[in-house]
């Protein structure tokens, strides 16, 4: 089952946390470990426990494994993220699960300059493959878009931004409905001091094809800290939907990561 693979994530974070930091850096470590523009490799491992879908007592789990890499193109400066899930969902045709290879997503954000350094602004393509290994896992659609970060540290205390973004299928099964949605996360982290800190990022989804929706709510809690090159860091962030239209969208769910940071 994948559920389990969310266990061995807290048994390892735990055992790192054990590592001392400096308050400097940790400071440091904390206002920039959850930037998605981080300037710097990065490698998440995040998992999403399901409890309850709409119109179903059934239960879902996605696990995420995302990469994130930046590069350069001439002078400009820009961000590759790179996200594969794996799903597993309860089966439309049997009473059981399904479970494998999602969708592939790609992004690359052009970072513009907002002559700020604690401020972090990028905007650019994004790419869903149609690498699902059942047609239950994805939308059997390739699917093209934009994507729009903005992540403010200007406070070691308090940081905060969004990531929005839209996709809407070009080709692929034409049995299958058409891809077309919008998706909105507003984040916000609260420093509570070595390198603890309490946190909310839900995701917000709106289906343009069909008028369906998702409006969660989260508050969790998380911990960094830096070994040698790397910074770790765990969270975990129980969310509840306040508002959502259509089935399959989550009651309420458990949002755990372990994000890696490698700085050069």
């Amino acid at each position: 089952m994948i559920t389990r693979l969310k266990y061995p994530l807290a048994a390892a974070a735990f055992a790192l946390s054990q590592g001392a930091l400096s308050a400097e850096e940790t400071t440091d470590s904390a206002a920039q470990a959850n930037n998605p523009l981080a300037n710097m490799t990065a490698f998440n491992l995040q998992n999403y426990y399901i409890g309850e879908l709409t119109e179903s007592d059934k239960s879902a789990d996605q696990f995420w494994f995302r990469y994130a890499k930046p590069f350069s193109v001439g002078e400009s400066n820009w961000l590759l993220r790179a996200s594969l899930p794996i799903n597993s969902f309860p089966s439309a045709t049997s009473s059981g699960r399904t479970t494998g290879i999602g969708d592939l997503n790609l992004f690359a954000a052009y970072l513009i300059d907002t002559g700020d350094p604690a401020v972090s602004f990028g905007v650019g393509p994004q790419l869903t493959a149609r690498t699902a290994t059942d047609d239950e896992l994805g939308s059997e659609k390739w699917s093209g878009g934009l994507v729009n970060v903005l992540f403010n540290a200007s406070s070691p205390k308090f940081q905060y931004g969004y990531l929005l973004s839209w996709q809407q299928s070009f080709a692929g099964n034409e049995s299958r409905e058409d891809v077309n949605i919008a998706a909105f996360q507003p984040f916000a982290f609260y420093q509570l001091g070595g390198g603890t800190y309490l946190r909310a990022a839900p995701i917000w989804t709106y289906n343009i094809e069909n008028d369906n929706y998702s409006v969660p709510l989260g508050l969790g809690i998380g911990q960094v800290f830096k070994q040698k090159k790397t910074v770790y860091n765990f969270f975990i962030e129980p969310q509840v939907s306040v508002a959502d239209r259509g089935p399959g969208q989550p009651e309420w769910q458990v949002f755990m990561s372990l994000n890696l940071q490698f700085l050069d």
